[in-house]
């Protein structure tokens, strides 16, 4: 009857698997029913153990790596909360500085700091958040990160 609990682990583990998405439990509930099976076949609790701490295993190494690449290419990774704030573009409410100062990005006020030193934007002046580090917002100019021309071509500023 031990195969009962094996099948309640294995169901746990995919309740959980639902709420967290990582395709990790749900490697864990695949080797839980092998050592379901395990029973099935009359071998002892330790065996049993043994089989689903290998099964799991290789689900881990071999499957789920396979998943995400799959899951991946049909599906875009979107950048939420705070990292899909980098790139993109603020406005200076207090004076920003190596030290500190505060931003206005994606209509909420942030804390920022300059990404290089000695670099200080005065108010309403326009930048972009280039990492985040905590709740602190890097910035930098708006104009030095705009996109440039590939190495070894010449740009026109009129055209850029």
């Amino acid at each position: 009857m031990d195969w009962l609990w094996w099948v309640g682990a294995a169901l746990l583990f995919i309740v959980v698997e639902v709420v967290s998405g990582s395709l990790v439990l749900i490697m864990f509930a695949g080797g839980a029913f092998a050592a379901a099976a395990a029973d099935a076949l009359g071998l002892p609790v330790w065996q049993q153990v043994v089989v689903f701490a290998i099964a799991s295993a290789l689900l881990l190494l071999t499957l789920r790596p396979w998943l995400l690449r799959r899951l991946r290419s049909r599906m875009p990774l979107v950048e939420m909360n705070a990292a899909a704030q980098v790139g993109r573009p603020a406005v200076v409410v207090a004076v920003v500085g190596p030290l500190g100062g505060r931003v206005k990005l994606s209509g909420e006020v942030w804390s920022a700091r300059a990404a290089r030193d000695g670099a200080e934007f005065p108010v309403d002046a326009d930048v972009r958040v280039v990492r985040i580090e905590g709740a602190t917002a890097i910035v930098d100019s708006a104009t030095t990160l705009r996109p440039t021309s590939p190495p070894g071509t010449t740009q026109n500023k009129e055209t850029a």
